[in-house]
């Protein structure tokens, strides 16, 4: 039974991938992160034994440890942060809990490299539409919640990721970008294991805007025309894809929670 200083696998699942979701730390030993190299999405490493050089970067945030099974290493790190003032809790039944739940878990080798603060680096082209806006809400609420976004001229992605060490997504000849019918957004949902009901059905929709087959999904339409709006509202990329991060998480939530939901103006006129 939860308490105030855990969480179920249930009620964070429904937290992950909003807004709201809070901090993850995996403090599992190499040992056990060995046996399944695999992260709840949007999960950090850390050593429980350096919890007191890492703690502080924690201030301010709601935080939720996670270890194998979700007693000792956890139980002792959370209540570290609670002594800093860290509103920590505690994943009942660890990583194996959340796993026998069979719930999303992103391969840990398939997030690139971080930076001395955390953070992952993408680059992709300037003047984004679809997928360049749609990829990075995925990685931010699903993989990475600091992860950095560099838009640069088309022809000199692959040249900026090179020099910056940043990981080139949605342009030709890189491992993030179409295959076949599928568009980016598609490849990142089946690479980072994130498929669920409400992200498949985003997925359609996006493929479907982002690769002028709008029959594949009705409410492509209105996505197509939200993002080319967008597109003529900001003249700088970065604005853009903070405005377009609040259209994503909408339309996430409608996958999510609101598909059989309709809508027609109450009317008090007497039927024939």
């Amino acid at each position: 039974m939860s308490s105030y200083t855990s969480i179920s696998s249930e009620k964070l699942a429904r937290l992950i991938g909003t807004a709201n979701a809070p901090t993850l730390i995996d403090v599992r030993i190499d040992e056990d992160f060995a046996a399944d190299p695999r992260l709840i999405p949007g999960a950090v490493r850390h050593s429980h034994v350096d919890v007191q050089h890492w703690a502080s970067r924690m201030t301010g945030q709601s935080v939720v440890v996670v270890c194998n099974k979700g007693q000792k290493l956890s139980e002792g790190t959370a209540a570290w942060l609670r002594c800093g003032s860290v509103a920590a809790e505690v994943l009942e039944g660890g990583h194996l809990g959340w796993a026998a739940a069979e719930l999303p878990a992103v391969p840990a080798d398939k997030i690139p490299k971080r930076d001395g603060r955390g953070r992952t680096f993408w680059v992709t082209r300037s003047r984004p539409k679809i997928d360049c806006i749609a990829c990075p809400w995925l990685i931010r609420r699903f993989v990475d919640p600091t992860a950095q976004f560099l838009y640069v001229t088309a022809s000199e992605v692959e040249a900026v990721a090179e020099r910056f060490g940043a990981t080139p997504f949605d342009i030709e000849s890189v491992f993030w970008s179409h295959r076949g019918d599928l568009c980016t957004f598609d490849v990142m949902v089946q690479e980072f294991g994130l498929s669920t009901p409400a992200l498949e059905r985003l997925t359609t929709m996006v493929r479907a805007a982002d690769t002028a087959r709008l029959e594949l999904s009705p409410e492509a339409p209105g996505l197509l025309a939200a993002s080319l709006g967008l597109s003529r509202m900001f003249d700088d990329d970065l604005e853009q894809l903070s405005a377009g991060m609040l259209l994503y998480d909408a339309f996430y939530r409608w996958g999510r929670d609101a598909t059989k939901e309709t809508h027609n103006l109450p009317t008090n006129k007497a039927r024939s």
